[in-house]
């Protein structure tokens, strides 16, 4: 009686436990069947770049299998790394986005601490108010800014436009409201144990800032460093706008205004300028993954 009423009980238990297991193969054949269109989806312009930048103009203007080279050359890479020109489009990328990384952390950083444990009348609010202004597209603020240089040129006879130092000014815009934000989900996550600790051993709130918070919020910090970096690396619509001249230009504006010429497109070199373009981030972001992912998570779910 008892070993049959034991065999009667587990053969549910068996049916559940082959239920889950069936429902857990369907859930991973869907996963990757999803992640293999995901990654054909976002690997495919990247890999047709490299193709591209292999070939020679003549190749690419022939009738051939675009996705395939027959005579492979590195040819563009070393006409564009040999250009003075390109090097001068990337110098002034990396002198932009250098600066402005600084620059936004260094008004990020302590604007974040003060509204995440310096309690003051209207600081939710102002926070809620710094993330919203993020939220305004770029397309809508180049008019009037263009508008305000030229009447501060008007005015004082200093010429804004078309310096490469005056995206200094621009970018932060872009970058402090959302690397603020960040900072502000990750401070929150810190317990309060830890600077109350520091204010009872007398230390200041400079001293919490400089020797507890940051220590303890580096994945907070270098994720909101790699998106200033990449913002301001990326950044298209502000330096078409305001630098023509070429000595002022930036990668990404740079690449299109002298590689294309009317209705010629040098696409050989415009697809390699592209691929050297995209290899810092791709570089930083190989190695800083892991921080970036903890600190957009600390930021999403806390605050």
């Amino acid at each position: 009686m008892t070993v049959a009423a034991t065999a009667s009980s587990g053969a549910p238990t068996r049916a559940k436990y082959g239920s889950m297991s069936r429902d857990r193969r369907w859930a991973l054949r869907w996963s990757y069947f999803f992640l293999v269109l995901f990654a054909i989806f976002f690997l495919t312009p990247p890999i047709y770049m490299l193709i591209t930048s292999l070939k020679s103009s003549a190749e690419i203007s022939a009738a051939t299998n675009p996705w395939w080279v027959y005579n492979p050359t590195l040819g563009n890479y070393a006409e564009l790394l040999g250009s003075s020109q390109y090097l001068t489009f990337f110098r002034n990328s990396a002198l932009v986005s250098i600066i402005v990384v600084t620059i936004t952390m260094l008004i990020s950083v302590p604007a974040a601490f003060a509204l995440s444990r310096m309690r003051f009348w209207g600081s939710a609010t102002l926070a809620t108010g710094i993330f919203l202004t993020y939220l305004v597209p770029e397309t809508l603020l180049f008019i009037p800014l263009f508008k305000m240089f030229a009447v501060f040129n008007e005015w004082t006879g200093i010429q804004l436009i078309n310096k490469w130092w005056v995206l200094l000014l621009l970018y932060p815009t872009l970058t402090v409201p959302f690397c603020t934000w960040i900072m502000i989900g990750y401070f929150a996550s810190i317990p309060k144990e830890l600077d109350e600790a520091a204010l009872m051993d007398g230390a200041n709130y400079r001293q919490i800032l400089l020797r507890v918070f940051i220590p303890v919020a580096l994945p907070g910090l270098i994720a909101a460093t790699i998106f200033a970096f990449t913002v301001s690396w990326a950044q298209f619509l502000y330096p078409l706008a305001f630098t023509t001249s070429a000595d002022q230009l930036v990668l990404p504006v740079g690449i299109i205004t002298s590689l294309i010429k009317g209705d010629v497109f040098n696409w050989g070199q415009i697809m390699t300028g592209a691929l050297l373009g995209a290899a810092p981030p791709l570089i930083i972001y190989a190695f800083l993954m892991d921080y970036y992912i903890a600190g957009l998570t600390a930021g999403a779910t806390k605050g």
